[in-house]
């Protein structure tokens, strides 16, 4: 293990979203000033978008990390398919409900914000462009919940750039919103060096200059992708006695480990999301419109079509 070798205390590049990891790169300073004011203005909802790898799960982490849990009632929730989203939000707060219906539920729920005596309620959800356009319209009943006491929740939602899109298409209220993007060029270095440190990095390994600029061309500053090859890197410096790391060392790491350049299962996963995006919009349109219909009647839509 190259931890052992560089006299490491842990792996400062693994997958794991670990908020100690935090870097508060310029996009990510924007995204947690976006959900700062998002939280003291406490109506509607947030949303954090970002392609994958970006650092959406590092950035919750982070948050709730930091948060003033004397202030603050917050709860994390990793988004599914299902149909039962309000019965999941019950149950991340602890809260067990064998009824589906979704008035109970929401009862059940503003009974929450009463307990709390001005306490915020914070719920943030992960992976949230997994959610139906039913599970949306849910959410936003949750959002534009009051409890007597002048309580209401935060909502904060955190996916692909296709939640966006169909939070636009749905016409859903978002009261502030951040696309997270890759690091920097000039970022990638600082980055390094952060993660390095905080598992006792005291000179080994070191990276020649040209590394840093090797390193971005081959990931394009997205997180995810220089953990990969960074954890290649040293697993092979370590193996060939390297303390000092250059461009060359950078371009056999690649070669082993592919990293998001295009030829990654990462990049072509995105590639694919990016051409269905359009497609699954549409679809969520036309599902939140026939909803819409369902409840109204047919004359609650008037002359509006369908598709």
């Amino acid at each position: 293990m190259y931890a052992d070798h560089y006299g490491l205390s842990g792996l400062p590049f693994g997958e794991a979203a670990d908020p100690a990891f935090y870097f508060g790169s310029e996009t990510h300073r924007q995204a947690m000033a976006c959900l700062g004011d998002a939280l003291a203005q406490g109506e509607g909802m947030a949303i954090v978008t970002g392609a994958g790898g970006t650092g959406k799960s590092m950035l919750i982490g982070h948050l709730l990390a930091t948060i003033d849990r004397a202030a603050s009632l917050p709860v994390r929730l990793t988004a599914s398919n299902r149909k039962s989203i309000l019965k999941d939000v019950l149950e991340a707060f602890g809260i067990k409900q064998d009824s589906l219906v979704e008035s109970e539920s929401l009862a059940a729920f503003e009974q929450l914000l009463e307990s709390q005596a001005g306490r915020q309620i914070v719920l943030a959800i992960d992976d949230a462009q997994l959610l139906s356009a039913s599970a949306l319209a849910s959410l936003c009943q949750l959002s534009n919940l009051r409890a007597d006491n002048g309580g209401s929740p935060r909502l904060l939602l955190f996916g692909s750039p296709v939640l966006r899109q169909t939070l636009d298409a749905l016409g859903m209220k978002v009261t502030a919103r951040h696309e997270l993007t890759p690091l920097r060029p000039e970022e990638v270095e600082p980055y390094i060096e952060h993660r390095l440190a905080l598992v006792g990095c005291l000179g080994a390994p070191r990276f020649a200059g040209d590394a840093f600029a090797a390193l971005y061309d081959r990931t394009k500053g997205v997180p995810r992708a220089l953990n990969r090859l960074l954890d290649r890197l040293l697993m092979q410096g370590a193996s060939e006695g390297r303390s000092i790391l250059d461009s060359e060392a950078v371009a056999r790491a690649a070669e082993i480990e592919p990293t998001d350049d295009g030829s990654s299962l990462a990049a072509r996963i995105a590639a694919l999301e990016a051409r269905v995006a359009e497609q699954e919009v549409a679809v969520r349109r036309a599902l939140g419109l026939l909803i819409e219909w369902v409840e109204r009647g047919p004359r609650g839509l008037g002359d509006r079509p369908i598709l």
